[in-house]
């Protein structure tokens, strides 16, 4: 296949030469925020995975597409991101379960991507310097340049409000009802919560007296994209909740509840994003294998109410909070896994065990 060529510039004017592919979009360069992501396989996860929503995946893995796509495996009803970085984009797609080409699918979800390029310095640059705006596309060098002196990251930026939904529904016949609030909720997540629950996915925008009206058993805070700090008036709506309703919160949804707990967030450098990384549960000393997607962390020690239960071993940032008393806990990490180890899905039952006991329990 013949590909036109393409220019990849960050916000620092670091440039990669590559070749378009996926969707061509008619301006010719696309923008958004730089970040890598070091998953071998779950590239259709991924890259639906709403919490990308103002970002450009690059992954690190150099061969992607090569077992195709299925709908079964879309985490959202279209992706978010703003492009897609491949070293080698695999022209065969070669499993049973594959619907179409990995190509095929980035163009009739209009993703942009570029290939070709050295991922490996790529993902260096950015290790250095952290996460970066930028553009990319097979326009001119000097538009190209341009775009990505203008680009905007995700700092300060609300998001939420692009990717959650904009109407509520249903989810599985369990005793038990949680409002599950959708920030970018992952279809996994969804699924979990299903097996279990009666599960009202509802949109972002709902206050504290209009969740209550629907007299849930439990509250959970789904992932999503963007700035915590930028989401003032969510984190007043969950003061308002915690103490009133068991919650339990994961990615997005740990920041903003220990944003509500009194506690502030801040910007990793270059953020957590793959399947591996190794989380310590301090209550039992066991440790996880977990999937992660995250750009923002808590500040250590910033919480007023709660404590601190889970650690990052590899660089001790807090992945987890808790607080008996107020019935609510939160991970930083994504215990569903879609894509990912299914290590830490046993927090789904103890959400169970909280709504049905009343009793915030270690395993």
């Amino acid at each position: 296949m013949r590909r036109e060529p393409s220019l990849l510039v960050l916000a620092d004017g670091t440039t990669f030469e590559g070749y378009a592919a996926g969707y061509l979009p008619e301006s010719g360069v696309t923008t958004g925020e730089f970040v890598f992501n070091t998953a071998m396989s779950g590239y259709q996860e991924v890259i639906t995975d709403p919490s990308y929503a103002g970002q450009v995946i690059a992954f690190t893995y150099p061969h992607i597409g090569n077992y195709g796509v299925t709908a079964l495996d879309d985490e959202a009803l279209r992706p978010w991101c703003r492009g897609v970085i491949v070293r080698d984009l695999s022209p065969v797609e070669s499993n049973w379960r594959s619907r179409g080409s990995l190509e095929e699918f980035l163009v009739r979800h209009r993703v942009p991507a570029l290939v070709g390029i050295d991922t490996r310095r790529l993902t260096r640059h950015l290790r250095d310097h952290g996460a970066l705006a930028g553009g990319f596309g097979h326009a001119d060098e000097s538009l190209v340049s341009r775009a990505a002196r203008s680009a905007l990251g995700t700092d300060g930026q609300d998001l939420v409000s692009e990717v959650s939904t904009p109407a509520s529904y249903q989810r599985g016949d369990g005793p038990l009802h949680v409002v599950a609030v959708d920030y970018g909720i992952k279809r996994t997540m969804v699924d979990q919560l299903a097996q279990r629950f009666n599960v009202t996915v509802v949109p972002s925008s709902l206050d504290a007296s209009q969740i209550l009206e629907l007299h849930p058993d439990g509250l959970f805070l789904s992932n999503g994209p963007g700035d915590p700090a930028a989401l003032g008036e969510i984190v007043n709506v969950l003061g308002d909740l915690v103490g009133n309703v068991a919650i339990f919160g994961i990615c997005l949804g740990h920041q903003l509840l220990a944003s509500a707990l009194g506690g502030t967030t801040y910007k990793l450098p270059f953020g957590h994003h793959g399947s591996n990384h190794p989380v310590r549960d301090l209550a039992t000393g066991r440790i996880e294998i977990t999937a992660q997607n995250h750009n923002y962390a808590v500040v250590a020690e910033s919480l007023a109410r709660g404590v601190v239960s889970h650690v990052n071993l590899n660089d001790g940032v807090i992945e987890g909070i808790a607080s008996a008393h107020d019935r609510c806990f939160s991970v930083q990490y994504h215990p569903e896994a879609g894509p990912g180890p299914h290590d830490a899905r046993y927090l789904f039952e103890r959400f169970e065990t909280l709504l049905n006991h009343g009793v915030l329990e270690s395993r």
